[in-house]
């Protein structure tokens, strides 16, 4: 640091609740309590397939335009990783900077993909009805969200990079100047819910033509089937021809979409985007071991079994974190691993393939973040 240069100290401030989520602020300042430099570290719970482990996600990065190019925001993020390894073992980040944050130990370990599905491939599946009110799908509210939290955490439970849902969660977007927010379409059962759709907002006065579906979750087959066709009317009576679904394709709503016709597009950053970082190797896979062992599904010796295991935990078996990281997500597969040069030995290569068979498998579904929890 030059003469020139204002000294600069670290400090957290937490846990505050914003938006469902807990939140703690990091924050660079100068010794006259300037700011320098500030990011978020919240807290959630995400899920490997069966298991949730606690995690939490770094957003809200930003500094001061006076203070840039001067590496205050790698010292925040080093000094705000030290403390986050402190309360959790695996970190996030919903849309990282390209070539950022792979210094840091992250690796891209979610693709973005969404379902494009034709209006008309759904009015010939409905037997032509989509000028007529779906029966049972109703405008949704608040008074709905314990059933809609149920939903999910039932429909995506084995989903990896899924957040599991607290009691409280409310993510919706709402309503403000020139903002629609979200809307919520619920499909009852009598009075139950089985399924329900959040289509995004768009903002008033859009000349757009085109809509989104942020999430649709349903029961069964039946109840997804429904959804569809209320949001395909919905596209009929304002002339559209398609709409997006933000749901992976090997989900219920994804394979009756299928069914219908559509398209699944899937996108792979090389750099930036979702990605995750594992911060205490040991402590997380221990965490995962019921998951590991389900995967497995006991079709390996127990010797065999542990001594994998613990040369996994050490770090001899698969050492390069940011790989083990993609495994364990189902971003990759031991196949996609070997391609990048990756190397393991003969005597464990068919339980790593158990362990690690990528995503939208029998054993594990295809890992993706929905919208509606990204931050």
């Amino acid at each position: 640091m030059s003469e020139h240069e204002p000294a600069v100290g670290y400090s957290e401030v937490g846990d505050q609740e914003v938006r469902s989520l807990r939140v703690r602020y990091c924050r660079l300042r100068t010794d006259g309590g300037e700011p320098v430099a500030e990011l978020e570290a919240l807290s959630f719970r995400q899920r490997f397939g069966a298991v949730a482990v606690a995690a939490e996600g770094i957003g809200g990065v930003e500094t001061q335009p006076e203070f840039r190019r001067q590496g205050h925001m790698s010292r925040l993020l080093r000094q705000a990783l030290v403390g986050m390894a402190q309360r959790a073992d695996v970190a996030f980040v919903s849309d990282g900077i390209e070539g950022v944050y792979e210094k840091f130990g992250f690796v891209g370990a979610v693709a973005e993909g969404h379902l494009l599905v034709p209006v008309r491939n759904v009015e010939r599946a409905a037997g032509d009805c989509l000028g007529t009110a779906v029966p049972g799908v109703h405008d949704g509210s608040s008074a709905d969200l314990p059933a809609m939290i149920r939903l999910y955490n039932t429909a995506h439970a084995m989903r990896p990079w899924t957040h599991e849902r607290h009691s409280g969660w409310n993510r919706l977007i709402p309503q403000a100047t020139w903002k629609p927010g979200s809307q919520t379409l619920v499909l009852r059962t009598g009075s139950a819910p089985v399924g329900y759709a959040v289509l995004e907002g768009r903002p008033f006065g859009d000349p757009v033509g085109s809509l989104t579906v942020d999430e649709l979750v349903a029961k069964d087959a039946a109840a997804a089937r429904l959804l569809l066709v209320a949001v395909a009317r919905i596209c009929w009576q304002r002339r559209l021809g398609a709409f997006t679904v933000r749901e992976p394709a090997d989900s219920l709503a994804g394979r009756v979409a299928r069914h219908m016709g559509c398209t699944y597009r899937q996108r792979f950053p090389q750099s930036g985007g979702m990605m995750a970082a594992i911060l205490n190797r040991r402590a997380l896979l221990r965490k995962l071991e019921p998951e590991l062992r389900r995967r497995a599904a006991g079709r390996h010796s127990d010797e065999l079994y542990e001594t994998a295991s613990d040369a996994l935990r050490r770090g001899d078996l698969l050492p390069d974190d940011k790989v083990l990281i993609r495994l364990l997500l189902g971003h990759w597969s031991t196949d996609d691993a070997y391609a990048h040069g990756v190397s393991i030995p003969e005597r464990y290569g068919d339980l790593c393939a158990a362990w690690f068979p990528g995503g939208g498998t029998p054993s594990l579904p295809t890992p993706y973040a929905h919208r509606l929890d990204r931050y």
